[in-house]
Formats: C-alpha cells, sequence, structure tokens
C-alpha cells in the first residue's frame, strides 16, 4: 500500500483519445452520440449506453484463507492473467456494440451472491489509502478502453467490502485521492459510480447511505470541477431519492430482482417523474435477468423506455466455468449460451445485426 498523496499520482499520465460527455439524455463520445443515427425498429438507440456489469476484471483476493477457492482449472489464481484475459476479450465486446462496462475498486460477490464475504478485495485499506497494484491492473483496462472507444463505469465502494474502512474520513480520503488520481492520469472516458447499491444495510457508513449519498457525488463533481460524470446506485427493482436524482450526471437503476419486464418500464417513469429529474439519461448498469431470445424481456423493455441497459451474468450453482462474468474465476470469452444471447441481441439493437 502507499499513503503519500504524491504517489498517488505518480502513474504515468495517459493522453486521451476517448472522451465521454451528456447533452440533455444522450451520451456522446468524443462529441458525437453513441449509436449516431441508430433505431431498433421505431425505437431511438442513439444516445444510449449498453454496458455489462463486468466488476472482476481488477479481482485478486489477499485474505490466504479465502485465496486458493479462486484457482483456475489449470492452476492457481492469478490477479494478473484474469486482467490480461480481460483486456483481450475487449475488441471483440466493443465489435458487437458494446460501449460500457462496470468495474469497481471493491469488486462484487465472486460468487455471485454471497451471505458473507471473507476474502479481501479491495484497492482501498482501512485508513483510506490505495493499493498501487490495484490502479495498476485498472490503468491498464483504462488504456485498452480509451484506445477502443469505450467509457468504463468505475465503482468506489462495494458493501461487501466497504465495512472494512475505518471511518467517515477514510471514506473521504479514499473518495478524493482516487478522483485526483483518475483526473492526474488523464482519462476522460471514465463514469464514476460512488456506491454498488447504497441502500444494502451492509454499509457502514453514513455518508454511503441513501440519505447522504448524494454527498459524495457532489463530492466528486466539485474536486473534478465538473469533468467527472458521477452517479450512484440502489438496489434492484429500487429507484434512487429524489436528492440522488437531482445531484447525479446520469440516474443509474438496477433490474435484479425484477423478473417481470414490466417493472422495468415503471422504475423509469418513476424516475422521469421525480420532482429533481431533468432529463439526464438512464442506464441499467446490473441486471440478470435474461430471456434475450424472448420478444419480451428486461433488456427489450430498458430500450422501449429509452434507458441504457447492462447486463449482469453470474455463475449459477454447478454450471461449468465459463458461465458468468461475475464469478472468479471468470472466462471472459463469450463461451456460453447466455452470453452469446447477449451479445447477439446487443448486434440486433445496436448495429442491425443477426
Amino acid at each position: 500500500m502507499f499513503t503519500a498523496h504524491s504517489l498517488l499520482i505518480a502513474m504515468m499520465t495517459q493522453p486521451a483519445s476517448t472522451t465521454v460527455s451528456i447533452k440533455g439524455s444522450e451520451f456522446l463520445i468524443n462529441g458525437k452520440p453513441t449509436y449516431e443515427n441508430r433505431f431498433f425498429g421505431s425505437k431511438k438507440i442513439q444516445g444510449l449506453l449498453m454496458n455489462s456489469r463486468m466488476v472482476q476484471g481488477t479481482f485478486d483476493d489477499l485474505n490466504p484463507e479465502t485465496r486458493s477457492q479462486w484457482a483456475y482449472p489449470d492452476g492457481p489464481w492469478d490477479a494478473d492473467r484474469n486482467t490480461n484475459e480481460f483486456i483481450k476479450q475487449m475488441p471483440d465486446w466493443r465489435a458487437a456494440g458494446l460501449l460500457s462496462f462496470t468495474l469497481n475498486l471493491q469488486g462484487g460477490s465472486p460468487q455471485g451472491y454471497s451471505k458473507s464475504q471473507p476474502w479481501l478485495n479491495s484497492a482501498i485499506d482501512a485508513n483510506g489509502n490505495l493499493d498501487k497494484k490495484y490502479l495498476a491492473r485498472l490503468h491498464r483496462i483504462l488504456v485498452e478502453a480509451d484506445r477502443l472507444g469505450m467509457i468504463p463505469m468505475i465503482g468506489l465502494f462495494y458493501f461487501g467490502q466497504e465495512p472494512r474502512i475505518a471511518s467517515e474520513k477514510a471514506i473521504l480520503n479514499a473518495t478524493d485521492r482516487f478522483t485526483d488520481w483518475l483526473l492526474k492520469s488523464g482519462f476522460s472516458n471514465v463514469l464514476i459510480e460512488v456506491s454498488n447499491e447504497c441502500d444494502i444495510p451492509a454499509y457502514r457508513h453514513e455518508v454511503i447511505k441513501p440519505a447522504r449519498a448524494h454527498e459524495l457525488i457532489e463530492r466528486i463533481q466539485k474536486r473534478s470541477k465538473g469533468k467527472l460524470l458521477v452517479s450512484t446506485s440502489f438496489s434492484g427493482g429500487v429507484h434512487p431519492t429524489d436528492a440522488v436524482i437531482g445531484q447525479s450526471d446520469f440516474v443509474l437503476l438496477h433490474g435484479n430482482s425484477v423478473s417481470d419486464p414490466d417493472k422495468i418500464t415503471k422504475m423509469v417513469k418513476a424516475v422521469r417523474e421525480s420532482s429533481r429529474y431533468r432529463g439526464q439519461p438512464i442506464v441499467f448498469n446490473e441486471d440478470d435477468h435474461f430471456d434475450f431470445d424472448k420478444p419480451k424481456n428486461n433488456f427489450l423493455s430498458a430500450v422501449n423506455e429509452y434507458a441504457s441497459w447492462g447486463y449482469f451474468d453470474y455463475r449459477m450453482k454447478d454450471e461449468p466455468y465459463n458461465q458468468g462474468y461475475q464469478c472468479v474465476p471468470v472466462d471472459w470469452s463469450t463461451n456460453s449460451d447466455r452470453k452469446r444471447g447477449f451479445f447477439k441481441l446487443l448486434k440486433a439493437i445496436t448495429q442491425g445485426g443477426s
């Protein structure tokens, strides 16, 4: 770990070739709307940001008691191998129309869903200092994303790891230090999700939770002088508070736990009915419901309401290694029927492919 503030910005700055911005309800890349002039049937696609939850792209486990359970079929767990394999697949995802993916400095459950989380996967220590090796892996992914014209969405806090952070001061330290690192690194193709599902009771610190969640959004916006676009998410089926909607540059929703596609429609409409909503983009960046071959599913319901959608695929019990993008060790290829189904529909929506 390193604590000196100057070391947080010691990595070589990266000349940006990809810039994300927002105009009204549309995302723009290098000044042009995403999926420019694209319609899917009668539905406008221009300006949306299709994405996938890929939070384990920088995963490691520093707990020696749990590290061995992430072994590959052909060898021990290796954090650099994981990131290398992630980066290798990024051009294929981009070619299929994926413009964004979610990473998190504290990852997500490497089991998909977990009752307890004893592993130690965090770029943030108890005092809010940032881990150099973790940031190095993240930096490599951001370099490739910048080259490909992709827009990573980086989360700072995750409820499975956040309780290990000692104090609110440490939360603020981590927020400021990562904001500074990101700015000094020179990337302009990044969105920020302050915390993953801020309403989950496992969070320890009040500044993360719904009543105050807007404070950290505003803190990053001010510290970056508006250069970083920021939001935070709530749990599946829940729409954000008015304060969070009002402060966010884009509004995040989660579709996990939403088995009825009609509820996806209702969630989007509820955001637009908020007194604080001002027309920002609405983005689902986590949804573990599929049915990609059916005429009605959560992905299509989001598109019908002009909301971006995010694929969350975890390996279910007794499924083989190649299933899912959430469970470690991850096979980052598209070597499963579910993955292929997602990318086929994604390509049809964004490019007219079959």
